[in-house]
C-alpha cells in the first residue's frame, strides 16, 4: 500500500487525510506531464450594457481588456486564493469572450496550460470566475441586475485520468464566436499604441494615443511614462503613482519591460470600482 493510500480519507476525498483533516495532496512522486484545462462562466446583463461593452462606449474604457488581464492575473494567484491548491508554474493563460446578444450575455472561456505534476482545472476556473467578477465590477454602476452563472470546467487533458470533456462543450463550440477588437487601421509605422483605463482615463482626459519609438529615450515602459510626462506636464501626478498597473499586449509587466513596434501598452489604476 502506498503512503498516499495509507494517509487518504476513507471517503476517497484527496484533500482529507485519514483523520479527516485538511491536507495538501502529495504529488512528489507523480510524473511531470502536459496538462491543460478550459473553464467557462457567463455574465447576464441588460441589452444596453452589452451594447456599451461591445461598442466601446463604457465610460471606464475597454471593459473586456481589463477583465481579461484580471483573469490572467487571477489564474497565477490561484494557490493564494484556494488554500490547498499547489503553486504552479503556468506556461499559458488565455481568456476569450463570446458575446451572445440573443441572450444579452457574454460567455467567458479561460484556458490554462503547463507541464507539471498536477492539473490546472482550478486555475482555469479561477481565471473564468475573476474575469466575470471584473466585468461585473466595471459595469455595476450602469447595471445592478447582472448575474454571473454557469461556472464550470469544459475540458481537461493530461495526467493519470487522461482526457475528459464536458458533454456541453461541443454544443458551445458550435454556436460561439470569439470577440476580438478590430485592429487599428491608422497605426503609424514603427510605433506603439498607449491606452488608459478607468479613473486614469478620466484624470487624463485621454483614452489612447500613438507614440513613435524614435521619440523614446528608452524603449521600456519607464521610457514611455517619462515621454508622456514630458509631453503632457499636467499628467505627471497621475502617471507618477508607484502603484500604477501596466501591461503590454494584455500581459501584466513591470516598468522595466521593453516595448517594440506594434505593441499595445495599457496603464490603469490598481482598483476599479463604482
Amino acid at each position: 500500500m502506498t503512503d498516499q493510500a495509507q494517509t487518504q480519507h476513507p471517503s476517497g476525498l484527496t484533500h482529507l487525510d485519514a483523520q479527516g483533516n485538511a491536507s495538501m495532496v502529495d504529488v512528489t512522486d507523480k510524473a511531470v506531464t502536459f496538462r491543460e484545462a478550459r473553464a467557462e462562466a457567463y455574465v447576464q446583463m441588460q441589452a444596453h450594457t452589452l451594447a456599451q461593452i461591445l461598442n466601446g462606449g463604457h465610460k471606464k474604457g475597454d471593459v473586456l481588456a481589463v477583465a481579461r488581464i484580471a483573469g490572467i492575473q487571477a489564474a497565477k494567484k490561484t494557490s493564494d486564493l484556494i488554500p490547498l491548491c499547489h503553486p504552479l508554474l503556468l506556461t499559458k493563460v488565455a481568456v476569450e469572450f463570446y458575446p451572445e446578444p440573443a441572450h444579452n450575455r457574454i460567455r467567458i472561456e479561460a484556458l490554462c496550460k503547463l507541464s507539471g505534476q498536477t492539473g490546472v482545472e482550478m486555475e482555469a476556473l479561477t481565471a473564468a470566475s475573476v474575469t466575470a467578477l471584473t466585468l461585473f465590477d466595471m459595469c455595476k454602476a450602469v447595471d445592478k441586475t447582472m448575474v454571473i452563472s454557469g461556472i464550470q470546467v469544459l475540458e481537461k487533458k493530461g495526467g493519470r485520468s487522461g482526457h475528459w470533456q464536458h458533454p456541453h462543450t461541443e454544443a458551445v463550440a458550435s454556436t460561439s464566436a470569439a470577440y476580438t477588437t478590430a485592429p487599428a487601421t491608422d497605426a503609424p509605422a514603427n510605433s506603439i499604441q498607449v491606452r488608459f483605463f478607468a479613473q486614469l482615463k478620466e484624470q487624463l482626459g485621454c483614452e489612447q494615443q500613438w507614440i513613435e519609438l524614435s521619440q523614446l529615450e528608452a524603449h521600456t515602459l519607464d521610457g514611455v511614462l517619462q515621454h508622456l510626462q514630458q509631453q503632457q506636464p499636467d499628467w505627471q501626478a497621475a502617471l507618477a503613482a508607484n502603484n500604477l498597473l501596466m501591461s503590454i499586449n494584455q500581459n501584466m509587466v513591470k516598468r522595466q519591460a521593453r516595448v517594440t513596434a506594434g505593441d499595445e501598452v495599457a496603464f490603469f489604476p490598481p482598483v476599479t470600482g463604482g
